[in-house]
């Protein structure tokens, strides 16, 4: 089904690349050249050349679908027109960058939805990607570069994508940068020097390869297990580790950790559950548990496989698998064990081509437990049965010996003594066997009515029954064990499969926690409580029975020791085993969500080994059931806010305009009565403050349009000495009375900015100096450092209060002074937000010399 709906869709070829300027467009545009060289319809949908010579002479030959105009902020956007291109229908599309985010207004907010729908409608695409846009490395690459993507795509879309990694060495790449063919000069020399260095170029170059060789060993295992071919193919490594009830097998789960983190290959550890299972005891079914729970704790993946023998289970699991390692152990065995039982190991090296197989020494040889009841000796009621069962044979014997005579009646004996040991075990079986030799001497072999053997015949006939009967004892035993394995497999999925469809049907929390509690504690025959966070309270939300009991000192550190370290504590864990309670906790992509506590009354093992993947396999379900109702939360919570702030918006920007009116009215009064009374006293105060109503209400208008994206940015070069200088000559009424030390050397280069929101940024800054700082001074201080210009405006008032350097950029944040103390808390998230429009840093600190500093930091952009 599902080549079946490749079929019908357009292929997708992604060109990936570690940074930008590996030549991903340019790689994209020589194969396309080829195919449409070839005879195919091949068009551009969308290439960005970025004013490169020869991505544009690559670019000549293809048609170029006209790009659709999109209208935003006052400017216009050209798009990918998708509706084009899908009329158009070409055989190939070319659309480059695949993670743009497209311009409000547009179909899709994202190009990668765009190119869906081109697949969709059975066109093929080429597109090209750079690796830190990969929706599951943002942060990996975030963490190293110190740069934040925001345009990302999902993992999904590489799921039935080709990759081609276009790979450029990063000294080869830092060249190009240098030479201006990847950025212009100016940008290429900031960028060497932040995210084009030598390392980060590095880590992008593995990690865009190691993400490519991820997607080509995926799409291989789908086609080898479409096509059912054999052999291991490895593309990938895959490991696998086979654990048992032995000792030593915890030190086989070590090294398979140690050789997957080598390797970076997934893994994953198997029990094979083989007719020898049924006869374990506590203790091994305890330490199989232990062994596999160890695996799952070091981050592998963990299986129970049934089979009729360890090689062959193991053999078929890494066929299905398709493990290219295997980490066996090995015990001292007698040759006479081996002689009889062979080795798993030797089995393994002959039945698996392309497997590298790492057999390490697990110590002595443990006891061998027979899972056959041969010891078995059976009730008083199955020997009568069997006795039964030969004297009915016998009188049949009697019956029909004048037709077919003695020859053949031996024969006949043969279904008591199958019966028996079959339906009753060895000792009836070979009693059965016993006494129907004896029978059939007695009453069909001459001389009749006696005991005596005359034909040494008669012997062999007696040991044939009594090898019957162990074989057919024997042959049930193991038929019955396989059956009962195969019937608690089936029986689990079948329960794994009810529970995760009534975790689909819960529609919210207190339902989905019960139905958690209820369902394991059935399927694992223990008590089951779920603790979450609910109101900063952590807390038991649902529990299996009404009467739990609380829980106790140890086993509430317990608790606490697992939701904080997402790892199992308690009874039957490595951490605080003396709890009555053994804790889970429910782990996903957003953390840990809830916590399940198991506990038997009785004391026994919380969980035993043949319930240990079932258990894993259902706290899966519960984790993936609460990261559902939290996504759907967040949804909610966000749609809330986004209609709050929509609310907000309007309501701000209507203040902020609809009180202008009567402020300018207000003013024009001020004015009027300044000009009839000249030296009335309070005519200065009122224009001040006039004034500084005027700045909340141009605040109030800012902030609007900095929340809802609409700032027109008009980017120039400008001399930060007339910048200043306008804004304090703006300020002139509020700077009265304060020293302006101005140092900004007259040798500074232009910034590139918005002259307009500069000026804000200023102006806000200055205003929160003045009513800082007393009647201090305001430092103006300009410098040049190696790759910004800095810009730095000093009060010599109180300071900021530790900790708060980064909060007071905040909305509606206060401290001391105006945006500090007693103003609209707005100023100084204005500054911020135009100064991030710009991409321009922006800091507070607290001065040496006492104070508070806000420093703005501008690109150095020459040429």
């Amino acid at each position: 089904m599902k080549q079946a709906a490749r079929e019908t869709r357009g292929r997708l070829k992604i060109f990936l690349g570690a940074a930008p300027g590996v030549g991903k467009t340019f790689e994209m545009l020589r194969e396309g050249a080829e195919r449409l060289r070839a005879g195919s319809d091949v068009v551009i949908a969308i290439v960005e050349t970025h004013g490169r010579a020869e991505t544009e002479a690559l670019v000549a030959p293809f048609e170029i679908v006209p790009r659709r105009a999109m209208a935003y902020q006052g400017h216009t956007l050209d798009e990918m027109d998708i509706d084009a291109v899908l009329a158009r229908r070409p055989a190939l599309a070319l659309v480059d960058e695949f993670a743009h985010t497209n311009a409000p207004g547009s179909r899709h907010p994202k190009r990668w939805q765009d190119v869906m729908e081109l697949l969709d409608a059975g066109i093929d695409v080429f597109t090209t990607l750079n690796i830190q846009h990969v929706e599951s490395l943002n942060d990996v690459v975030a963490s190293f570069t110190r740069v934040r993507v925001r345009e990302t795509v999902p993992d999904s879309v590489f799921d039935d994508a080709e990759i081609e990694v276009v790979d450029l060495p990063p000294d080869e790449l830092i060249e190009r940068l240098k030479e201006g063919k990847v950025y212009v000069p100016a940008e290429a020399t900031r960028a060497l020097g932040h995210f084009f260095s030598k390392a980060n170029l590095s880590a992008l170059r593995e990690m865009a390869l190691r993400r490519a060789a991820q997607s080509v060993d995926q799409a291989m295992l789908e086609h080898l297990d479409a096509t059912a071919a054999p052999g291991t193919f490895a593309g990938g490594e895959r490991v696998l580790v086979a654990v048992s009830e032995l000792p030593g097998s915890d030190t086989l789960v070590r090294a398979a950790k140690r050789l997957a983190d080598a390797l970076k290959a997934p893994w994953q550890a198997v029990y094979i559950e083989t007719p020898r299972a049924e006869g374990f005891g506590e203790d091994q079914k305890r330490a199989i548990a232990q062994t596999l729970r160890l695996a799952a704790t070091l981050g592998g993946t963990i299986a129970t496989v049934p089979a009729a023998s360890v090689a062959q289970g193991l053999a078929e699991h890494v066929a299905g698998m398709r493990a290219t390692q295997l980490v066996i152990g090995k015990s001292q065995r007698s040759w006479w064990f081996a002689l009889r039982h062979g080795s798993v190991v030797e089995a393994m090296l002959r039945a698996s081509e392309g497997l590298a197989v790492h057999v390490i020494p697990t110590g002595e040889m443990a006891p061998r437990t027979r899972a056959l009841p041969l010891s078995g000796w059976g009730r008083p009621g199955d020997y009568a049965v069997a006795a039964l069962l030969v004297a009915l044979t016998t009188a049949v014997g009697k019956v029909a010996q004048p037709f077919i005579g003695a020859g053949g009646i031996d024969l006949f004996y043969l279904l008591p003594v199958i019966v028996a040991s079959s339906r009753y075990g060895l000792w009836p079986g070979i009693a059965a066997g016993l006494a129907a030799g004896l029978c059939y001497n007695f009453f069909f072999l001459p001389p009749l009515y006696t005991f005596t053997i005359a034909d040494p015949q008669s012997v062999l006939t007696q040991f044939v029954l009594i090898g019957i009967a162990w074989f057919s004892a024997n042959l049930t035993s193991r038929l019955r064990a396989r059956a009962t394995i195969g019937a608690r497999s089936a029986q689990e999925n079948a329960a794994v499969a009810a529970f995760g469809q009534a975790l689909a049907r819960a529609s919210d929390w207190d339902g989905t926690n019960r139905i958690v509690c209820t369902e394991m504690a059935r399927l694992l025959g223990a008590t089951v409580i779920l603790m979450s966070d609910r109101g900063g309270q952590f807390a038991v939300a649902a529990a299996s029975r009404d009467d739990v009991p609380p829980l106790g000192p140890v086993d509430r550190a317990a608790a606490d020791w697992s939701w904080s370290r997402g790892e199992p504590a308690g009874a039957g864990t490595a951490t605080l085993t003396a709890a009555d309670w053994q804790f889970h906790p429910l782990k996903t992509t957003l953390g840990t969500l809830a916590l399940i506590g198991l506990s038997r009354p009785d004391g026994a093992e919380v969980v035993t080994a043949d319930r240990a993947v079932l258990l894993s396999t259902l706290l899966g379900q519960a984790a993936l059931a609460h990261e559902r109702l939290k996504l759907e939360d967040q949804v909610r919570e966000v749609s809330v806010l986004k209609e709050r702030d929509r609310l907000r918006a309007a309501l701000l920007s209507s203040i902020g305009h609809d009180l202008r009116t009567p402020l300018t009215s207000i003013a024009a009064a001020i004015d009027a009565i300044a000009a009839q009374h000249p030296d009335a006293s309070a005519v200065p105060t009122a224009r001040l403050e006039i004034a500084r109503l005027k700045r909340f209400l141009d605040n109030l208008v800012d902030m609007v349009r900095i929340d809802s994206g609409q700032l027109d940015l008009k980017i120039e070069a400008i001399d930060l000495t007339d910048a200043i200088a306008s804004a304090v000559h703006d300020l002139k009424a509020i700077l009265r009375g304060h020293h302006i030390d101005l140092r900004v050397p007259a040798t500074l280069p232009l910034v590139r900015a918005d002259a307009t929101l500069l000026h804000h940024i200023l102006i806000n800054l200055l205003a929160n100096a003045a009513h800082h700082g007393g009647d201090g001074a305001i430092e103006i201080i300009g410098e040049r450092k190696p790759d910004l210009v800095t810009l730095t405006v000093r009060d010599h008032g109180p300071g900021l209060e530790p900790g708060s350097e980064a909060a007071i950029f905040e909305k509606f944040a206060r401290g001391h002074g105006t945006d500090r103390d007693g103003g609209s808390g707005l100023g100084l998230a204005i500054a911020k937000g135009f100064a991030l429009a710009m991409e321009i840093g922006i800091a507070a600190a607290n001065s040496p010399d006492g104070g508070a500093a806000f420093t703005l930091g501008f690109p150095v952009r020459t040429g």
